[in-house]
C-alpha cells in the first residue's frame, strides 16, 4: 500500500469512528470503555511486538522511535480510558 491510501484509510477510520462513538448513548458509555480498554490493550501488545522485530531486524532509527512513540500513546488510552470508567462508576455509587 502507498502511504496516501494509508493516510487516505486513515482519515476514513477517524470519520466513522467519530459518527459510531457518537451515536451511543450515554448509558452505554460505561460498558463500551471496557471493552475499549481491552482492545487497548491489544494494541500496546501489537505496538511492542511490532517495535521488537523492527529491533532485532535492524531497522532504522526512525521505525524504531515511531515503534516506541506507539507504545507510549497505547499505554496513554489504556490509563486514560482506565480513568475515565473508574469515575463514571464512581457516578453511580451512593
Amino acid at each position: 500500500m502507498s502511504a496516501l491510501s494509508l493516510v487516505i484509510l486513515f482519515v476514513i477510520a477517524t470519520i466513522v469512528g467519530y459518527k459510531v462513538i457518537s451515536a451511543v448513548p450515554s448509558l452505554l458509555h460505561t460498558p463500551l470503555m471496557s471493552g475499549t480498554n481491552a482492545l487497548s490493550g491489544v494494541t500496546v501488545l501489537g505496538a511492542l511486538s511490532v517495535t521488537a522485530m523492527a529491533q532485532s531486524m535492524g531497522s532504522s532509527a526512525i521505525g524504531q522511535f515511531l515503534g516506541a512513540v506507539a507504545i507510549v500513546l497505547a499505554m496513554i488510552n489504556v490509563v486514560g480510558g482506565f480513568l475515565v470508567t473508574d469515575r463514571m462508576l464512581r457516578m453511580f455509587k451512593k
